[in-house]
């Protein structure tokens, strides 16, 4: 969306390949709006540029403190493996990609002293990283723009050459919020990449149905996609018209609605522009029934089979651009749920309070952190099996996707899977 350094960016081209990073905390799951910096990221890698992705897991640390670093040392692999899976999806080639961690050189002695001396001129950390990874460009979302120009004035000021700083376009989330990547740098919540301080306190219900996790279930992105923000002709901060233009469209090239003949049939779109056009003349009546946001996201999975079922997909039940007749309910259960382990949501987690339930007395009380803004209050029936001091501070198996249940007074959100 913005380039800054331009005339810099092509005096580098003329002589060799770009040297360019792209950062993000690890203190979350990634997301499907990932894929807006990830196809841009494949751009480069596809046009020959060495691009470095830098996981701050020094940064996620400070976030809360609360992480310990054996569960950000599991994280950062996950997202490795993670984003590969997302390059290697779309078919992109890696030879030129790596990853480094910020404590790989964020504690050493040089860097420290960096730090004492861009303090006194700027509060932005992100800047050295520009320096220490020797890369010519860094890309972001625009919403870093003064993290940039920051940069751009105060590296100088250190003995350090000025970079380059590529912009991609923000994402609104499904129900009108951001649905953005993690980034740092920010005062206002969620770190790094994109600018997911929307998004802050994910925690609530609301807000989880803006983003679509990369592991989500197919039921519940179904059940999310219905939910989300898409009122005929309106196409300002509208989530699944932006995900369609900004990830679908440079992926797939085209786009399909699907509708029966009565309707006109199947209507395909090969650039943005022309859907956003009938979307928002919903004058014109295309024939298209207008009830929920449902339009085909693709019916492909996201990662490579040996992952989980994320996908990003969405059946024709009412998708609209226009108003039309009622689209004809779908039949309840019509489509029977796969048994299969992935549907687990399987965290580990670190127990930092335990406490015996008041009204029962073979219950804990747990608080455990799995990365979410706030911990989750669990309730266990391990008192006669585990002792309280053993389960302080102890990292443990969580099954998080359980509905909540009321124990004795007190709610669980999930159970502390167990063996002997």
């Amino acid at each position: 969306q913005e380039v800054l350094g331009e005339d810099k960016l092509m005096a580098i081209l003329k002589e060799r390949e770009l040297k360019i990073y792209w950062g993000t905390a690890t203190t979350g799951k990634p997301h499907v709006a990932y894929f807006v910096p990830m196809s841009k990221i494949a751009d480069f890698l596809k046009a020959g540029c060495e691009v470095t992705i830098l996981f701050a897991d020094l940064h996620a640390y400070l976030d809360n403190m609360k992480a310990p670093w054996e569960l950000l040392e599991l994280r950062t692999r996950y997202y490795e493996n993670v984003i590969k899976a997302m390059l290697e999806s779309i078919g992109v080639p890696l030879e030129k990609l790596k990853f480094v961690r910020g404590t790989d050189y964020q504690l050493s002695k040089e860097y420290t002293l960096d730090v004492y001396r861009l303090s006194a001129v700027c509060v932005s950390l992100q800047a050295l990283d520009e320096e220490y990874l020797k890369v010519d460009a860094q890309f972001g979302g625009v919403d870093q723009r003064k993290i940039f120009t920051f940069a751009e004035k105060y590296l100088p000021s250190l003995g350090y050459a000025k970079r380059v700083h590529l912009m991609n376009p923000m994402v609104p989330g499904l129900t009108g919020s951001k649905m953005t990547e993690r980034r740092r740098g920010s005062t206002g919540g969620i770190k790094r990449g994109q600018g997911e301080h929307w998004v802050k306190g994910c925690g609530n219900l609301s807000l989880q149905d803006s983003k679509i996790d990369l592991l989500d279930r197919k039921e519940d992105v179904k059940k999310k996609l219905k939910k989300a923000f898409c009122e005929p002709g309106n196409v300002e901060n509208n989530g699944v018209l932006s995900f369609i233009k900004h990830v679908l469209f440079p992926l797939k090239s085209e786009f399909v609605i699907l509708r029966e003949e009565k309707w006109g049939g199947n209507k395909t779109y090969t650039a943005y522009e022309a859907l956003e056009k009938d979307f928002a003349e919903q004058g014109q009546r295309l024939g298209v029934t207008v009830c929920s946001p449902e339009p085909v996201f693709g019916g492909h999975c996201v990662l490579p089979g040996a992952w989980p079922a994320p996908w990003v997909y969405a059946e024709q039940h009412n998708c609209s651009l226009c108003t039309a007749e009622p689209a004809e309910k779908s039949t309840k259960n019509s489509e029977p749920e796969n048994v299969v382990p992935s549907r687990l949501d399987i965290r580990v987690g670190k127990v930092i309070s335990v406490e015996k339930h008041p009204d029962a007395d073979s219950l804990y009380v747990e608080k455990i952190d799995v990365g979410e803004p706030e911990p989750r209050t669990v309730v266990s029936g391990l008192v006669q099996f585990v002792p309280k001091e053993q389960l302080q501070d102890r990292l443990v198996v969580l099954l998080c996707n359980l509905k909540p249940q009321k124990m004795r007074g007190v709610e669980s959100q999930g159970m502390v899977l167990c063996a002997s």
